[in-house]
């Protein structure tokens, strides 16, 4: 395996601070510093960490938890405009869990944080059902529902989209279910399942239609739901999403051609 994604695999360390590590000589691989970034870590290399010895993973060892993140924090480590970020909100001991997807500063509901960053980057690919309550400041329309229904691709997907981002266009996959939960004068609100996860995707879906999304907040991931967990709480995966968990990454190393366990 190589060196970052060891490291950043069996540490709280993520692969972009394994690379500075790896720079800056901090990595010794049996006693000697390892500076080249291909490197390949074979069975029996002894890897030490600033000086600590790094322990390999146990197999099946991974722990995952459930926030209910608010809105209002970003789901990031830090914030060059000093704004408040999940870390500041979580307790200490999840301070170098990576969270499994992302929701943006207004969103809020469900985020998945792990601290076995190859579960983070199976379930960010993966085709799990993310399913959203959200509020639109428009009516329905049928043009909305046929896009639901047959999926859209948009050349310019900047409208809903963050100032900030570089994505131009977009393509969006026919949503797995959709639901009219009520509607209020000019106001909408939907239960809608998606099978991605892309920047601000359903934002920018009904932004297209000229809709403005004014509240959104994600229900359930896979078969993991948010239920009445409070709003800046937390809690462990249970027994069964635990087992549900060990299928997924079984089966999504099968289909990747890869045997690696956390």
């Amino acid at each position: 395996m190589r060196l970052n994604k060891y490291i950043a695999h069996h540490s709280r360390y993520s692969r972009r601070e394994a690379d500075r590590l790896i720079e800056a000589g901090e990595i010794k691989i049996n006693r000697k510093s390892i500076t080249d970034f291909s490197y390949d870590v074979q069975p029996g290399d002894k890897v030490t960490v600033k000086g600590k010895p790094l322990h390999p993973r146990k197999p099946g060892e991974v722990t995952v938890i459930v926030y209910n993140k608010p809105k209002g924090v970003l789901v990031t480590k830090k914030d060059d405009r000093g704004r408040t970020t999940i870390y500041h909100k979580l307790p200490g001991k999840f301070r170098y869990f990576v969270p499994i997807g992302r929701l943006d500063f207004a969103s809020e509901g469900l985020l998945l944080l792990t601290d076995a960053p190859e579960v983070a980057e199976l379930y960010m690919r993966s085709s799990l059902p993310r399913t959203y309550n959200l509020k639109i400041d428009k009516p329905l329309t049928e043009a909305m529902i046929t896009a639901m229904e047959e999926g859209l691709f948009l050349e310019d997907a900047r409208a809903g989209a963050h100032e900030r981002s570089e994505i131009q266009s977009m393509t969006f996959a026919p949503f797995a279910a959709y639901e009219l939960r009520g509607q209020t004068g000019k106001y909408t609100k939907l239960r809608v399942t998606i099978t991605e996860g892309k920047n601000r995707e359903l934002r920018r879906f009904f932004a297209h239609f000229g809709a403005e999304v004014v509240d959104l907040k994600r229900v359930a991931f896979g078969e993991i739901e948010l239920n009445n967990l409070p709003a800046n709480k937390t809690r462990y995966f249970t027994r069964k999403e635990y087992d549900d968990l060990h299928t997924f990454l079984k089966k999504a190393r099968q289909a990747s051609g890869k045997g690696t366990k956390v």
